[in-house]
């Protein structure tokens, strides 16, 4: 169960409220959002949901049985809108495209990325400053201060930022360079990092873990809601199959099951999803029209020099072209 408490509830009415929640012998967990109060109230035993409804001080009250009970779509009909201001929301009803390089190389690269972005009208660029690798050998980012020159060049044209945060002492001094943290697969569940985030006001994008279920993945944005951030993004990025004829499995049927259980935005990463740049335009067009509200995709100048993912990476002629084509088959999913 969820009650949503009014604006500055008093205590009285607080304490009064628990007090009948605890009468039927359920647990209370107070969690406080940068704009909302609830109390999640675990138990089993069968009541007048009235009875507590009708109490001064609740706002709102709903039974939901689902395990991840914050980010469920069986208490919160209306969608979650990420407002990143100047006009740039992720929401449904609506199609955001994410671009950018799998690393931040240097600033004559984000440059290009940059006035590349601009010319065609997309918002938000993605780039890894903290690089998860396989190997100890390969690249792994710049660091902040990879992060500093990526804040300098992308604000200063306009354009947002997500990057992926790998630890929680990151967290802090990344917050006044991005707009966006990217969980990746494999922090899926960091349970310490994904708590940590919950205690910040800015989106969270999480991604699915490599070997993660849909209900994991719900349970991973439960974790971030419930410390108390609402502004959180699901993204599906393939999970890892006995199938080798690609990098990942793309499960595109994932899109519509989360937009049926959940209220929060579900974005598709096609990139990772099949690790073929040949095949990434194809997957991201089928997202579309599975029904996702944005997808993210890897880009550089000349791929084939990237210093990571370059077999997955568009290189500018095929990122204009994808643009063009998601905006039409998006126009077209929104006609059907």
């Amino acid at each position: 169960m969820i009650i949503q408490l009014v604006e500055n509830i008093e205590p009285q009415e607080l304490e009064n409220i628990r007090n009948k929640v605890h009468e039927i012998d359920y647990e209370v967990t107070d969690v406080r959002t940068s704009s909302n109060h609830y109390l999640i109230c675990i138990g089993k035993k069968e009541f007048d949901i009235r009875n507590i409804g009708n109490l001064n001080g609740v706002k709102d009250i709903h039974r939901v049985s689902d395990s991840y009970k914050l980010v469920s779509r069986k208490w919160k009909v209306d969608p979650t809108v990420i407002d990143l201001g100047d006009g740039v929301q992720i929401r449904e009803g609506d199609f955001t495209l994410i671009a950018g390089p799998c690393a931040v190389e240097n600033e004559h690269q984000i440059e290009l990325i940059v006035d590349h972005l601009v010319k065609n009208n997309i918002k938000i660029i993605r780039g890894g400053v903290y690089k998860p690798r396989s190997s100890p050998y390969t690249f792994r980012g710049l660091g902040m201060e990879g992060l500093k020159m990526f804040y300098k060049v992308s604000k200063s044209r306009g354009i947002k930022i997500i990057t992926e945060v790998m630890e929680v002492a990151q967290i802090e001094p990344m917050y006044e360079y991005i707009d966006i943290y990217q969980v990746g697969t494999r922090n899926s569940q960091n349970f310490n990092l994904l708590g940590e985030l919950g205690k910040i006001d800015k989106p969270v994008l999480i991604k699915r873990g490599m070997s993660g279920s849909i209900d994991e993945l719900l349970q991973s944005a439960e974790y971030i809601f419930s410390s108390g951030n609402e502004k959180l993004i699901l993204c599906e990025r393939g999970i890892r199959t006995f199938e080798n004829a690609y990098r990942n499995t793309l499960d595109l049927n994932a899109v519509p099951i989360l937009k049926e259980k959940s209220h929060l935005p579900v974005v598709v990463d096609p990139s990772h999803g099949i690790g073929l740049r040949e095949h990434v335009e194809t997957m991201a067009l089928a997202a579309v029209m599975a029904g996702a509200d944005g997808v993210i995709v890897e880009i550089h100048e000349k791929p084939e020099e990237a210093l990571s993912d370059s077999q997955q990476t568009l290189n500018f002629d095929e990122s204009y072209k994808l643009a063009e084509k998601l905006r039409k088959v998006f126009e077209l999913r929104k006609n059907l």
